[in-house]
């Protein structure tokens, strides 16, 4: 994408196939949520660009994202290297159109796709959070899930003070790597889950898994690195993979909001097995991160 740079306002140029109003219903999901804010129609972000806290706050106009810098910077790559973080966040480089042509003919995604036409996969572009979210989200349903990230994030992690709001940054992992895991079982974490995330933790501290690393491999052998790690199955691997690394194939496909859509979708009396979902998933090919994306949104109506 292209990018032009007025003061403290970075325009992003969009593909067609965006909708800014989409994407924020996705972001405004949980009253929970502690890693951004929607008021008024701006999204507001705190990033971390090289050890500088960066506050954005973003709003749409004419076919354009505008981000404001709402302090002033000093490192002189942060409008590079805000611009690169949106565009990750909000997968703009990705060509849909394709997705969009099969969704035409698909007997499931007919009639989702254009309800939402436009809905980006809101990605996490840091690792460490993805793997950890995750780990938080397995077994328990998106409210408690939410909560735990709050109090995860608000514990743990750094914050930025602006006009009386407070900002945060999710916590890094060389500060979880150094962590007891009663401090989690406090929050009220699982023994296990504590354990997972700080051991995730310690791993990305030590240098033994980056994202970049990830990002060399090809899909097994990411998988594969994914699922060497404690507490990562494969619907974590998978879901990892979709919202982090970028992969439009990942699929979890024993998600149990994708099994519930598709109930719905199938009008059936219960929910589909694994089977049946690879059979209706059948057309999907190299989308299935996408469809599974709009199914689960499908689910806020």
């Amino acid at each position: 994408m292209d990018q032009t740079i007025q003061q403290s306002i970075i325009k992003i140029s969009l593909p067609n196939e965006f909708n800014f109003e989409q994407c924020l219903v996705f972001l405004t999901r949980s009253e929970q949520e502690v890693m951004h804010q929607v008021r008024d129609g701006f999204l507001y972000k705190l990033i971390n660009i090289d050890q500088e806290l960066v506050l954005c706050k973003i709003s749409y106009q004419s076919h354009v994202l505008l981000v404001h810098l709402l302090r002033n910077v000093h490192n002189k790559n942060v409008h590079e290297a805000v611009a690169a973080y949106i565009r990750e966040w909000f997968d703009l480089d990705r060509d849909l159109r394709n997705f969009y042509l099969l969704s035409l003919e698909d007997k499931v995604l007919h009639e989702v796709v254009p309800a939402y036409f436009g809905l980006r996969i809101i990605g996490i572009p840091d690792l460490f959070e993805a793997l950890t979210w995750a780990v938080i989200g397995q077994q328990i349903n998106l409210t408690f899930a939410y909560m735990l990230k709050k109090r995860f994030v608000e514990r743990f992690g750094e914050s930025l003070t602006f006009e009386g709001t407070t900002y945060w940054l999710f916590p890094s992992p060389d500060v979880i790597s150094n962590l007891q895991v009663q401090h989690l079982i406090d929050l009220q974490f699982t023994r296990r889950k504590a354990e997972y995330i700080i051991d995730i933790a310690k791993t990305i501290a030590n240098g033994q898994l980056t994202k970049q690393m990830l990002l060399q491999k090809d899909v097994q052998q990411m998988t594969e690195t994914l699922l060497s790690l404690r507490g990562i199955g494969a619907w974590s691997a998978n879901y990892v993979m979709m919202k982090c690394l970028h992969h439009a194939s990942a699929f979890p496909i024993a998600d149990v909001g994708l099994q519930n859509a598709l109930k719905r979708e199938l009008k059936l009396e219960r929910k589909p097995t694994v089977e049946e979902i690879k059979e209706v998933s059948k057309n999907w090919g190299g989308y299935e991160a996408y469809a599974t994306f709009y199914l689960w949104q499908s689910l806020s109506d």
